[in-house]
């Protein structure tokens, strides 16, 4: 089949290049995609925000299933576009990527669905968002209702600041901190029926020991050797499977991936937020585990015949995002890249990057993921990080506790 993948980062490069080793895709294109996607795919310079656009270049291509990695072209409505002209798409339509493109809509789902999560509030006004603060109490957790790639979340223990965050946005949520180690479950929908891919944990903050600010993620890994038994049946029949059958109930069936955040608390897991696309950097080593071929599980997303349940390799994966200078304030661009070289057992994705005569330089603030893959976690850590000691980009930075 030919596929063709909407996006340009490190979460799209790891759906290429799973894509690309599949038996069953014959030709694969990405839009607008980066350097390294374009090493396995065909690279097409289209606005992954313009509907009309992404539907064209569809049906130019003549493809079979189109797939919208960033959740930006889902709230814009890609996928809507390109169902109405006739093809296959994997990712919610308009409506229902509202799960993530506003914080409150999901908030709103999971009081009807009685999906456990934080208490909240949703507040438009200083006064709002001061006596929420004071409601809830510390560690403040405020939340930009809109679209704020992976950076519209503050959790502070100053009150100051946390109101400044919420006076910045047109529309906030305020809601309960959840104690507890937080993890990331995707599962596959194709609107009546979801299966779940692996457990895994992303690091957020900018420096280790989890200081610094909120980032979209500076590292990943899977499995989980210490989450708790049937964790995951659990948080598919008391959060997925609700979820998804209370959107269907609205007339918004959902087709897709659903990443559920998860707060592990001392009174059971309850959802921190809702992603209406595969998590950046989580896809990138649920992806390396996968032994399920992509294409077909992604086609049957599509088109409404998801039967078993995705089979994953033995062994463990860890990714290391590599970051620009100043990230995630203002990040540095322009910097050459070297040591892009795949290991044995590790290799790199781009994320930021883009090419500059025959070199290739830092365009955006997560700039590179390494992945390494072992028989169990230490040796997929060591693999990742060896080859993040052969990478050099000026004024870089990485976090060096990843899956510790």
């Amino acid at each position: 089949m030919r596929v063709l993948v909407i996006g340009s980062g490190g979460r799209e490069h790891a759906l290429c290049r799973s894509l690309s080793l599949d038996p069953q895709v014959s030709e694969l294109h990405c839009a607008p995609g980066n350097p390294g996607i374009a090493q396995v795919a065909t690279v097409h310079a289209v606005d992954p925000l313009d509907p009309g656009q992404v539907a064209e270049l569809a049906g130019r291509l003549r493809v079979d299933l189109v797939v919208v990695g960033p959740e930006a072209p889902l709230v814009a409505g890609v996928s809507d576009a390109v169902r109405e002209a006739g093809f296959a798409c994997f990712g919610p339509s308009k409506d229902a990527a509202m799960i993530e493109g506003s914080k409150a809509f999901a908030k709103e789902i999971m009081k009807a669905a009685d999906v456990p999560t934080a208490r909240s509030r949703t507040c438009a006004t200083e006064e709002e968002a001061a006596a929420a603060l004071d409601e809830f109490g510390a560690p403040y957790v405020v939340k930009d209702d809109g679209l704020a790639a992976g950076k519209g979340v503050v959790v502070t223990g100053d009150r100051d600041k946390a109101l400044a965050h919420a006076l910045a946005c047109e529309r906030v949520v305020i809601e309960e901190y959840l104690d507890g180690p937080e993890v990331s479950l995707f599962a596959l929908c194709d609107g009546s029926t979801a299966v779940p891919l692996q457990l895994a944990q992303d690091f957020k903050r900018a420096y280790d020991g989890d200081e610094g600010p909120n980032t979209g993620g500076m590292g990943a890994y899977t499995p989980l050797p210490w989450a708790p038994d049937g964790l995951t049946e659990q948080v598919m029949r008391e959060v997925v499977h609700p979820t998804i059958a209370e959107l269907a109930r609205r007339g918004l069936p959902y087709q897709g991936v659903l990443y559920v955040g998860l707060a592990l608390t001392s009174k059971g897991p309850k959802v921190v937020e809702f992603n209406a696309r595969f998590g950046d950097p989580e896809t990138q080593v649920i992806l390396d585990r996968l032994e399920t071929p992509l294409g077909g599980l992604l086609m049957v997303s599509a088109t409404g015949e998801l039967g078993l349940d995705p089979v994953f390799k033995d062994g463990c994966a860890v990714t290391v995002v590599i970051a620009a200078e100043n990230y995630p304030e203002s990040p540095v661009k322009g910097d050459v890249i070297t040591g892009l070289e795949p290991a044995d057992n590790a290799y790199v994705l781009h994320a930021g990057t883009k090419q500059d005569g025959d070199a290739v330089v830092s365009d955006g603030g997560r700039v590179l993921s390494v992945v390494g893959h072992g028989p169990d976690q230490e040796s997929a850590r060591q693999a990742a990080y060896d080859l993040v000691g052969r990478v050099t980009m000026r004024g870089s930075f990485h976090r060096t506790d990843i899956a510790r």
